[in-house]
């Protein structure tokens, strides 16, 4: 039992991650889609910078991977389940949420852009950015717990 408990904690900050960048991939991309139609629909040219705003939340699955890799190697103890299974929930809801967050601001970016006549992209970039980087800490916060963590034997 404990050896699956602690195997569990890699997959659930995935999940975790994971998920949010696929909530917050859709939100933006519905937000796209819908000025794209927009601009179509007026003769415009399509705009690229909706791209960015979609593409951002697909980081926080990569950071979540990172913490998954740092959780494989360590040993199948009492102590280390705890720990494991915090650092994944912990980290994971704050990469699902940051994630997620960053699709609605840049869901947001999209009107913006498409309302102002792409005027106010960098500061939109400013805005994803400051979100992102409550992606990065979980990460961060996640590996300097797990090197409290037992390594396993090998």
């Amino acid at each position: 039992m404990l050896d699956v408990m602690v195997k569990f904690a890699p997959g659930l900050v995935l999940l975790l991650g994971g998920i949010g960048s696929s909530l917050g991939i859709k939100a933006a991309a519905t937000a796209a889609a819908g000025a794209w139609a927009s601009e179509g629909k007026a003769g415009k040219k399509l705009s690229f910078q909706y791209i960015i705003m979609v593409a951002a939340p697909i980081s926080q699955t990569l950071y979540a991977m990172i913490l998954m890799n740092a959780m494989l190697d360590k040993a199948v103890t009492s102590s280390n389940m705890t720990l494991l299974l915090g650092t994944a929930i912990g980290c994971g809801v704050i990469e699902l949420f940051s994630a997620f967050y960053q699709g609605v601001i840049g869901a947001a970016g999209v009107r913006c852009l498409n309302e102002n006549g792409g005027k106010g992209f960098g500061l939109l970039i400013i805005a994803i950015g400051i979100i992102e980087t409550v992606g990065i800490f979980g990460m961060v916060f996640g590996l300097t717990i797990l090197k409290t963590a037992e390594v396993a034997v090998k």
